[in-house]
């Protein structure tokens, strides 16, 4: 007599069809083609989404799947050292058939119940039929249902897979995207728009482009909205934020400023026009980074333009710097960089000692004595307007 402990580890056991007689699997083998038609009868009226001829692949693949389920029960039960195998992929494959569809698991898995139902049902009658006893029955019972859930199982990793490979894949297409469109060359609308709809994102009628640290991308693509796009562009980060004159479109990437170095906002463009608002942006980041621009947090290219013209380095401003800065030539880098502060303050303040001085935190004395040391060496140039303004070009070049 079977014991109660005995009994308990069997129910348990991930396997119980190792426990059933050989001769089990004669009885269902000969029951196979009756129950797969009731099966796919069963699911055809019972899953609304299933209730349509069983033709093409769909049809296929359903019919494959109860055919195929039926046959390696019986083979699992003659040789249960065998494994299932290679026959998982069928239950992988349908799995990835609902996502594609565009349905969740739900109705798979109806399908599973129906099958294990109607399975049970016929099996249990051929059992009885031949006189099998009723732990065998019941055995019986606990192994088509532990079995159906390995099969369910099988394709909750089937549509897990593909969902993750429809992620991946439309994570590249979105990278693909933003670097199209911030290319230097501008895309041709019909490319663009080509690959805009495999990335199925909608182009919007403006943008603006983002430049942060590389290490930067993730944290600062998290606190956009999601519909943004990010990928990593010459060694930057750059990410594209659309409608970004809407209303509040722009705090998140404040908030984000606040806990980053620097993100670089470029101006607002159409998409088409996305690679100027992008060569902005990234030219902000490194002029930022290289300490020739100022600022932390968001910087926005719009506030220096004129910074940036001249940092993009003209030969003109190099000819302009060689004519109006050839005086500080010959003095120490320490001197020549104090002279070049002074020289900006100089023509930021009109020659003022008092706001040349409170600018460079300096005794307003100590500001006099400069600008007599800056007349020694500019002479005539700090009085004649066009050299004050070419000078001031030069200086804000950083040439």
């Amino acid at each position: 007599m079977t014991s109660s402990s005995e009994r308990t580890d069997k129910s348990l056991d991930p396997e119980p069809w190792r426990g059933l007689p050989a001769r089990v699997a004669d009885l269902i083998e000969a029951e196979i083609p009756a129950t797969t038609a009731e099966i796919l009868e069963s699911i055809g009226r019972e899953v609304p989404e299933y209730a349509r001829p069983l033709e093409g692949n769909f049809g296929r693949g359903v019919q494959t799947g109860v055919a195929e389920a039926l046959a390696q029960f019986v083979a699992v039960i003659r040789d249960p050292d065998a494994g299932r195998g290679p026959g998982r992929e069928v239950y992988l494959e349908l799995g990835r058939g609902e996502l594609r569809q565009g349905r969740t698991l739900d109705s798979l898995q109806s399908a599973y119940r129906i099958g294990a139902r109607v399975a049970w049902r016929r099996f249990a009658e051929a059992g009885r039929r031949a006189r099998l006893p009723a732990e065998s029955l019941s055995l019986l019972a606990e192994s088509i249902f532990a079995y159906i859930d390995e099969l369910s199982a099988d394709s909750v990793d089937g549509f897990a897979e593909a969902q993750a490979e429809l992620e991946d894949q439309g994570r590249r297409r979105r990278r693909e995207l933003t670097r199209l469109l911030v290319a230097a060359e501008p895309p041709a609308a019909a490319e663009l728009a080509a690959v805009a709809r495999a990335a199925r994102w909608t182009l919007p009628p403006r943008l603006a482009a983002i430049a942060c640290a590389e290490g930067d991308l993730d944290a600062v693509a998290r606190s956009l909205p999601p519909e943004s796009l990010a990928a990593v562009v010459d060694g930057a980060g750059c990410l594209l934020l659309a409608d970004p004159e809407g209303p509040g479109r722009l705090e998140p990437l404040r908030r984000a400023g606040r806990r980053r170095a620097v993100v670089a906002l470029g101006p607002p463009t159409a998409p088409t026009a996305a690679g100027q608002s992008w060569s902005l942006a990234r030219a902000l980041l490194d002029a930022v980074a290289a300490g020739r621009i100022e600022g932390r947090g968001m910087v926005v290219a719009d506030d220096h333009l004129a910074e940036l013209l001249l940092l993009a380095g003209s030969p003109l401003t190099t000819r302009i710097a060689e004519r109006r800065l050839a005086a500080f030539a010959g003095l120490t880098e320490r001197s020549r960089e104090r002279m070049r502060e002074t020289a900006l303050a100089h023509v930021r303040h009109g020659g003022n000692a008092v706001a040349m001085a409170e600018e460079l935190h300096v005794h307003p004395q100590t500001a006099r004595y400069r600008i007599a040391r800056l007349r020694e060496l500019l002479g005539d140039q700090l009085d004649d307007p066009d050299a004050r303004f070419e000078l001031e070009l030069a200086l804000r070049a950083g040439v």
